[in-house]
């Protein structure tokens, strides 16, 4: 876990928020390298969950709602952790509470978000009026959250602000295994497409009286992470539960028309959660490699190609050789506007340019050397994983790399 946090801090990945003042526990800033990384990860989740559904529909609810939301829902009176001070216990709530307006009083109150579901339940009646979907369908947000840990911990696994890719999915009553298991099925496709170890998951059917309160079943798939085996997301069937508290707290009707059967319900609702730096630090825990190539030792990140934060780097095979240097920035834009995540370094000598870009993940690396300026001979690819080497036309590179 220390050379995961290392190389996350010296190659600029993410760094201890503000740092410079002594830092603030649980919160940490994602910088280029591993900003690129989280936002493939969503990219990927939010193609296979929302846009190639049919079924689904985005949502980027506002941070700060209504205190009644919170009220309604529980997190008011019931989202705490026990703390222990002086041998003495007390609940300590775990939401940040903030005021809205210039006059502080308990009207004003509200609260930094602890999850994003609510803004998507709150929402349900205004889903219905804009889109006239037919049950089952969902609701999907990537957004941060906001928890006030007592205690956080293991880098970024457990922090005070966080973002989470969540779907509220709205099911007839009788119906909800059925759309629960096709959910379970699509969460280890999507950590699959991330490149997940099936290895290191596990399945946890949580027992009762160990769910949350709303939860009817649920599963959490458990990594295993550098400091043991955690949970990394969440499937719960939540019933009908949020639907009827916030109906009942809003005087709202939050039920269903079926026009088919004719027949007027409150949905129950399947809850994939999933957590995007948990996310990050899975992919970076299982990417993680020691080897050694011709007699020296070297640490690259095996990242799945479709999440690399830098998918090809190009070099010139010497600095000062304007020639190789021209031809390389050439090769270097052509690639750029066709794949976008592109690097180019000319920094040192190829080993040391090969070693940085193992140690962030960089698939492949190309060379512009001597032949292929004199003898047209195309350039060399150099594949991460097992060091090899590979002529490869220019004209057919950007299909290689694709590849």
């Amino acid at each position: 876990m220390e050379k995961i946090v290392s190389l996350c801090k010296r190659r600029g990945f993410i760094f201890q928020g503000s740092e410079i003042y002594g830092g603030l526990a649980g919160t940490w800033d994602f910088v280029h390298l591993g900003l690129i990384l989280k936002n493939n990860i969503k990219e990927i989740w939010w193609k296979r969950f929302v846009l190639d559904r049919k079924d689904m529909y985005g949502v980027d609810a506002a941070i700060l709602m209504n205190q009644n939301v919170w009220k309604a829902s529980g997190h008011v009176s019931g989202f705490s952790d026990p703390l222990v001070e002086e041998g003495k216990t007390r609940q300590f709530n775990m939401m940040f509470t903030t005021n809205v307006g210039v006059i502080e009083d308990e009207d004003s109150i509200s609260y930094l978000r602890p999850e994003t579901a609510q803004g998507m339940f709150v929402n349900f009646k205004n889903a219905l009026d804009s889109f006239h979907p037919t049950i089952p369908f969902g609701l999907a947000q990537i957004g941060k959250a906001f928890r006030n840990e007592i205690a956080p911990r293991d880098f970024v696994f457990r922090a005070r602000e966080f973002e989470q890719m969540e779907i509220e999915y709205f099911v007839k009553p009788l119906e909800w295994e059925k759309s629960f298991e096709h959910f379970r099925e699509e969460m280890h496709a999507f950590m699959d497409d991330i490149g997940l170890d099936k290895r290191h998951i596990h399945e946890l059917d949580v027992p009762d009286g160990e769910r949350a309160h709303y939860s009817k079943r649920t599963i959490d798939f458990e990594f295993d992470f550098p400091f043991g085996k955690r949970e990394l997301y969440g499937l719960a069937y939540r019933a009908d539960f949020d639907l009827v508290q916030h109906a009942k707290a809003s005087t709202v009707d939050l039920s269903y028309y079926d026009e088919d059967t004719k027949e007027r319900y409150v949905p129950h609702c399947i809850e994939p959660s999933f957590g995007v730096e948990r996310s990050v630090l899975a992919v970076l825990s299982d990417a993680y490699t020691e080897d050694e190539i011709d007699g020296e030792k070297r640490v690259y990140l095996k990242l799945k190609p479709n999440i690399a934060p830098v998918k090809v780097a190009v070099f010139p095979l010497l600095k000062n050789k304007p020639a190789l240097v021209e031809k390389a920035r050439e090769i270097y834009g052509n690639l750029k506007k066709e794949i976008g995540q592109v690097e180019f370094d000319d920094n040192g000598n190829i080993g040391k340019r090969y070693r940085r870009q193992d140690e962030i993940g960089t698939p492949y690396c190309v060379t512009i050397d001597f032949d292929t300026i004199e003898k047209e001979a195309g350039v060399t690819v150099r594949d991460r994983d097992s060091g090899k080497q590979e002529r490869v036309k220019i004209e057919d590179l950007s299909r290689y790399i694709k590849v």
